[in-house]
């Protein structure tokens, strides 16, 4: 007589399924039906139960709930056939596909990988409350971009084999405007001065671009802090926010915002002292606090020398101190007296410095760049450096530095330095353009970090139909663990100069040189090499008499020498491709040595200031000095001499154009020779380009330069320099760094020639 008895499982989740009485039996087989899409292994690999098992009503109800639970299934039901365990289920739908209509703010692809966060994936089991949550998040999107009509709805569509296709039908509607600003309560600053402080704005010609006419309540609390900031820079001591409306037309197209304020009194600055366990003379902390008695209250100026003080704590060791300024309020005179309490905690040592994220890079190379030494007194400013440092090598896309308390302790910490690498070796074939040198053409074959050691190897071949240069370089940076770097360098060089407004002549050198590096401080370095050079000269009879002259009187067109080139850098800049503070110097000497056919000298100087006045603006001034000699009754040789004019120098005029003249009789026409003594300044403004505000590869600037060049026999006549004036852009871009400048010659002379549009585009070398 066949026995069947029945367990099953309609809504497990609230237990009311309905467990029938078995007599216990030894299961000979198990048999699953019902699967659709679940492997049969998944089931059996749920069951608590296998072949040999007794079965009984305890491991009957524990089957079903642990099916039940793992939420494939929506029903599951268990008989026994003889001796047969039949395990029959109902599979829950899946999701088959994932599809969106209407949307064209956002991209499908990432609203399906939004989806995946909240569990809604093609394959996943379908939920419909997942669904609506997912409805809800997506409409909380639209809303974020101030799209408060838009609508978002879910359609189901069963498929085939317990599936179900998801679409989400979407109508974005329009963004709503903010239509006005109106801020009540603001006496001695009008709502046109606050507004404009706002991110916030009504619509405007650049609405378009910045999003800024759309409703944000981030945003908005960020505006309110701004205002907050402004009043409290101010003096307004007492100023607050005291509510904020805001209102939306009913067809959900207008953001009106009302904000009310009191302003309060201006406050003074009746005292300023310094109070707690100092550890640092105070001659050396009073110079960082930024306000002084009488002064008009300024949150921020209070905050700047707060942090100061910590800043000069944390460079002896105190890395956890706590500077609080501490207001003394004298309302019925608008004066406050401040205290800055300095507790500067235990002082703490680095115990360990923790690298992470070199897989090439080795330990030693960034070991080396840290300022910061284990078993020392931790120092915040050696540590900013040491970042520093590792920016600077160009190795890493991103350099973090963390110092974490050491657990267990209160006076160590430790020093945990993250890099993410990037390549730093490239075969790059490339070309670029400039207005005095044409297409240039070049290979160069580069690796900053040879094999992790730090080491740099560079090969390069550049083509110009002026300059022409074949080079090959080495340099070990830390040729001594002190930090004296050694290079090789072996190069040939060809010159033609026949498409520049200056003398014709054609040239080729080539030679080899070994240079030294020592680092004197941070930002000092001194330089000393020593290079080998032969050069042949070829001359046309259209080419200057000095140059001749040259030819004739001394060693021939062609000639040996032996330089030492000593130079001494000083580098404070922030950033080495578009500096916003800062200072560079730099100050090269080289001379022959004697008993060769060259004996001559040269002496340079340049001296680059940035200093960033206003938010976004940036100055710079720039000078630099040239001057060069022969000695032992030799000739000084013209083909090293200095010029001016160009887009990096004197922009407006023709690369090489200012200074001495001579002049071809078969031509008819004048021309640039170079002199021995430059000068040149530039004054400089640089701000964002319009549009690309926040991109760190786009400059705009406005310039005014002035230079000359003085032949060996002239004096440096100030009256002669000449002046320029105009504007340019810079760019970083894919194929190198690219210059246009729009420029003006301001007092050209006679000769002179001139260029309204330069640019440059590729690295020059």
């Amino acid at each position: 007589m066949l026995k069947i008895r029945h367990i099953s499982a309609i809504v497990f989740a609230l237990f009311s399924q309905h467990v029938l009485a078995l007599e216990p039996f030894v299961i000979k087989d198990i048999r699953v039906e019902g699967l659709q899409r679940t492997e049969a292994g998944t089931v059996f690999n749920f069951l608590p139960v296998q072949v040999g098992d007794t079965m009984s009503d305890e491991k009957a109800t524990q089957a079903i709930k642990s099916l039940y639970n793992t939420g494939f299934f929506k029903d599951v039901r268990i008989e026994a056939e003889g001796e047969i365990l039949i395990v029959t289920v109902q599979e829950r739908s899946a999701i088959a596909k994932i599809e969106f209509s209407g949307n064209k703010s956002f991209p499908s692809d990432k609203m399906i990988e939004g989806l995946k966060q909240i569990g809604i994936s093609e394959g996943l089991i379908y939920d419909k409350s997942l669904l609506d949550r997912a409805e809800q998040e997506i409409k909380r999107q639209y809303l974020s971009q101030g799209k408060y009509s838009a609508t978002v709805k879910t359609v189901s569509s069963p498929l085939e084999r317990n599936r179900v296709g998801v679409r989400f039908e979407i109508e974005e509607g329009i963004a709503a405007k903010i239509r006005d600003i109106n801020i009540v309560g603001n006496n001695i600053y009008t709502t046109e001065d606050l507004r404009a402080e706002f991110l916030l704005t009504t619509p405007n010609w650049m609405s378009w671009w910045n999003k800024n006419d759309q409703y944000s309540k981030q945003k908005l609390t960020a505006d309110l802090e701004t205002l907050k900031s402004f009043y409290l820079n101010k003096g307004y001591l007492e100023f607050s926010v005291d509510s904020t409306q805001v209102s939306i037309s009913p067809d959900k197209q207008d953001i009106y915002i009302t904000i009310n304020v009191t302003e309060g009194e201006k406050y003074t600055i009746s005292d300023v002292k310094l109070a707690g366990e100092l550890q640092v003379p105070e001659s050396e902390l009073k110079p960082l606090i930024k306000i002084a008695k009488d002064d008009v209250f300024n949150r921020q100026l209070i905050t700047e020398s707060s942090k100061a003080i910590g800043d000069r704590l944390s460079n002896e060791g105190y890395a956890f101190s706590n500077v609080n300024a501490i207001p003394e309020i004298n309302k019925e005179n608008h004066t406050a007296a401040f205290t800055f309490f300095v507790d500067p905690g235990k002082r703490v040592y680095v115990r360990r410095i923790n690298l992470t994220g070199n897989t090439r890079t080795r330990d030693s190379v960034l070991r080396r760049e840290s300022r910061q030494l284990e078993s020392a007194w931790y120092a915040g400013d050696k540590i900013n450096r040491s970042k520093e440092r590792l920016d600077r090598l160009q190795y890493f896309d991103e350099v973090t530095i963390e110092t974490p308390a050491v657990p267990g302790s209160s006076d160590q910490v430790d020093i945990n330095i993250n890099v993410t690498e990037k390549s730093t070796g490239s075969v790059q074939f490339g070309a670029g353009l400039s207005s005095n040198e044409g297409v240039v053409l070049g290979v160069t074959v580069n690796q900053q970090n040879f094999l992790g050691t730090g080491n740099r190897v560079s090969a390069q071949i550049n083509t110009g139909r002026v300059n022409t240069v074949y080079s090959l370089s080495y340099t070990d940076p830390y040729f001594t663990p002190d930090g004296i770097s050694r290079g090789f360098d072996v190069y040939r060089r060809d010159v033609n100069t026949q498409t520049l407004d200056i003398g014709t002549y054609n040239s080729s050198s080539y030679g080899a040189g070994v240079r030294f590096g020592l680092p004197l401080t941070e930002r000092d370095f001194f330089s000393a090499g020593l290079t080998a050079d032969f050069t042949k000269i070829d001359l046309s009879a259209g080419s200057p008499r000095q140059y001749l002259n040259f030819c004739n009187n001394s060693s021939g067109c062609s000639s040996n020498s032996l330089a030492l080139n000593l130079g001494w850098t000083h580098d404070s800049r922030d950033n080495t491709l578009f500096p916003n503070k800062g200072v560079l110097q730099r100050l090269t000497a080289e001379a022959t040595v004697p008993g060769l056919d060259l004996q001559f000298y040269k002496l340079e100087y340049r001296h680059t200031w940035f200093k960033q006045a206003f938010k976004d603006v940036t100055f710079m001034l720039n000078g630099e000095l040239g001057y060069a000699d022969s000695y032992g009754g030799k000739a000084f040789p013209f083909f090293r001499n200095f010029y001016a004019g160009g887009v990096n120098s004197v922009r407006g005029y023709d690369n090489g154009a200012i200074g001495p003249r001579d002049f071809d009789p078969s031509t008819n026409q004048d021309f640039a020779v170079g002199g021995t003594s430059r000068i040149v300044g530039n004054a400089e403004v640089f701000i964002p380009v319009p549009l690309l505000k926040n991109s760190s590869q786009f400059r705009l600037s406005a310039f005014v330069d002035t230079g000359n060049v003085y032949a060996e026999n002239q004096s440096i006549n100030l009256g002669e320099l000449r002046y320029s004036t105009g504007i340019g852009v810079s760019w970083f871009s894919p194929f190198g760094p690219l210059k246009l400048v729009f420029a003006k010659a301001l007092n050209e002379q006679e000769g002179d020639q001139t260029q309204v549009l330069q640019f440059q585009l590729g690295q020059q070398f």
